[in-house]
């Protein structure tokens, strides 16, 4: 049997929520060593990017030895409110 452990990341607007998840990913060893990522891996969309904020909540999951950690990271900005109550 699987082990499983689901993490929501939530925090006021510019508290470093996406910096995090994007850590956890690579010291999780999440991408390839040949791979190229940049910053803010989560924050996918042209207009977050633009705007530096996450807009839309978004979940990632990955395995750590034998358990399989599913990561939600949510808006901070109190506009985007109604995303997090979304996914939680």
């Amino acid at each position: 049997m699987q082990s499983i452990r689901n993490i929501a990341i939530i925090a006021h607007v510019d508290h470093g929520k996406t910096t995090l998840v994007d850590k956890m990913l690579y010291a999780g060893h999440f991408f390839k060593s040949h791979q190229e990522v940049g910053e803010l891996v989560m924050d996918n969309n042209d207009l977050e990017r633009e705007r530096g904020i996450t807009i839309l909540a978004k979940n990632v999951a990955m395995m750590w030895k034998d358990t399989k950690i599913n990561i939600i990271d949510t808006p901070g900005h109190s506009d985007f409110g109604g995303e997090v109550e979304r996914v939680l």
